[in-house]
């Protein structure tokens, strides 16, 4: 450790977060050839490439990514120890970096960029797509701070917070045969259906290094159960990944599709839609907040996930209305 000048580990996690050399220079205030000369040093002290250049970025080596979430570790520890004990939002220029669905951003984003607005105005927010990452990735290295989404088998290591409990409807074209009606098993039964898919997967979930993330934006077992009572089986006419397209793919069509009902209410303020009980119980799951424990007693982080909940709260108390 006394050859190691801890810099360079700063330009490690930059580089290991943006990818880029231009961007991680800009990341932390270094001229770009200052960054490649500190990466060539920390090449040659851990006899490691650490990142290989490829078409899409700088892409980390086997020893990168298990050096990562420590240095990351290691680096918040000192930024906390000798960085302001208290969090002010009114003045702070933090940049905060979410993952997210379509689906959650539409439904709860809006509230909390209002109140953040005008709580934090010189804060800076970041959305990333929860869907085309590996998320587990991007929370271990301090990149991504809070994703929201539907988790299971959750690693010790990285923290949740349940912000509602969601559950499926139905949605239809405004001008659907069957809109404006009750429509029973049978009659959803006979339409082809429109649903929403993150990842490609077995069982509707994806496991990536310890943690676990809905892939399948909807209940199938309880939807082929349903159908398997009247001798039917679904016909997934499309499946696609973007809750936001839904309305439009829907327009002209006879199919249906099944969301969680906070969207299905939302999409029902265009009059493009029209939003049903599903004609079985479905079950209700829970939609959550995690982030990694490193950044638990972090002021700023928690100012974030309260501001968070709260518009959460606030878009369940909405639905419910």
């Amino acid at each position: 450790m006394s050859n190691l000048d801890l810099n360079l580990l700063r330009v490690f996690d930059a580089i290991l977060r943006e990818r880029n050399v231009l961007r991680a220079s800009d990341a932390i205030n270094l001229s770009p050839s200052a960054v490649s000369h500190a990466l060539s040093r920390l090449r040659a002290f851990l006899d490691d490439d650490l990142f290989v250049r490829t078409a899409t970025g700088m892409e980390p080596t086997a020893r990168a990514l298990e050096m990562a979430p420590l240095i990351r570790d290691a680096l918040v520890i000192i930024e906390r120890a000798i960085g302001p004990k208290q969090f002010d939002p009114a003045s702070t220029h933090r940049q905060f970096c979410i993952a997210a669905t379509d689906y959650v951003t539409a439904v709860i984003l809006p509230r909390f960029l209002r109140a953040t607005s005008l709580a934090a105005p010189n804060a800076g927010i970041a959305l990333l797509p929860a869907s085309r990452i590996d998320l587990t990735t991007q929370i271990d290295v301090g990149r991504v701070e809070i994703a929201l989404g539907s988790f299971s088998n959750v690693p010790p290591r990285i923290q949740e917070k349940v912000l509602f409990e969601e559950r499926d409807m139905m949605v239809i074209a405004s001008d659907h045969p069957l809109a404006g009606r009750e429509i029973g098993l049978k009659d959803f039964a006979s339409l082809p259906l429109l649903v929403v898919s993150t990842g490609v997967s077995e069982d509707g979930f994806l496991s990536e290094r310890g943690l676990t993330r809905r892939t399948e934006m909807f209940d199938r077992t309880a939807l082929e159960a349903a159908f398997e009572s009247i001798g039917k089986r679904p016909d997934f006419k499309i499946v696609q990944p973007h809750f936001l397209a839904i309305p439009s793919l829907l327009a002209g069509t006879q199919m249906a599709a099944i969301v969680p009902a906070p969207l299905a209410r939302l999409f029902t303020q265009s009059r493009t839609v029209y939003a049903a009980e599903l004609p079985w119980e479905p079950t209700t799951r829970a939609l959550q907040m995690i982030w990694h424990e490193r950044h638990t007693e972090d002021r700023g982080h928690a100012w974030l996930r309260a501001m968070l909940l709260d518009a959460a709260v606030a878009a369940a108390a909405t639905k419910a209305a």
